[in-house]
């Protein structure tokens, strides 16, 4: 199990807390105006109070707005925490994410795919890191409404093993005109790694991604 840090920039002040100092200075303002209008008032016609009781009223409101406001970020910095921990329970999990990234291990790779409708052909192109097809698998499920799976053993072509590593796939389905059917695929990999990237948990993946447990459908 590995975590990492890459935050290594000093944390900025929160909204509440600029806001909180942009109030503290008005609050002492207004504080130094009433002193000295008070000071200098004339004894025989002084003045209305009304306008620095509605000030000071409206002072008080914007404090209760900003005590809100303090309140919910520290809810979120508990949330935020209790992903982050959820996030390290996940290395060394096996996962599903909707991916063209594939994770050769062992010699197996497991690929779903879902249609958008029914096809008339459906085939797998399977790519090296060139972006060159190593394995094409033909004759595919061509109903819609269902998870596929396929299984690729890890040879090639020319019936050779490949070793095991990162690849990429696409599916090719298309109807009767040959028109392309959308497809979502899913991929089965493993969580290597949680790193923190400008304070954001980011988990590695065997299969050479970066993503956030946002994009994880499925654990195991």
């Amino acid at each position: 199990m590995e975590v990492t840090s890459t935050n290594t920039q000093t944390e900025p002040q929160t909204a509440s807390a600029a806001a909180r100092s942009g109030l503290t200075a008005d609050f002492d303002s207004f504080l130094r105006l009433l002193t000295a209008q008070i000071s200098n008032q004339d004894p025989l016609e002084p003045m209305d109070s009304t306008t620095f009781i509605s000030q000071l009223a409206q002072l008080s409101q914007v404090e209760q707005s900003i005590t809100s406001n303090e309140n919910l970020e520290h809810i979120s910095e508990q949330l935020i925490g209790l992903t982050e921990l959820a996030d390290v329970q996940l290395i060394g999990r096996d996962v599903t994410l909707v991916s063209t990234e594939l994770d050769l291990n062992d010699g197996q790779a497991a690929i779903q795919y879902e249609l958008s409708e029914n096809a008339d052909q459906v085939s797998i192109k399977i790519m090296g890191l060139d972006g060159s097809v190593i394995r094409e698998i033909n004759g595919l499920p061509k109903e819609t409404g269902t998870k596929h799976s396929v299984t690729w053993d890890g040879f090639n072509t020319d019936g050779l093993q490949v070793a095991d590593g990162s690849y990429s796939f696409e599916v090719v389905a298309s109807d009767s005109e040959s028109n392309t059917i959308p497809y979502l695929s899913y991929v089965f990999t493993h969580v290597e790694e949680l790193s923190f990237n400008n304070g954001q948990p980011t988990l590695l993946l065997r299969n050479g991604q970066e993503v956030s447990s946002g994009v994880i459908f499925a654990v195991r």
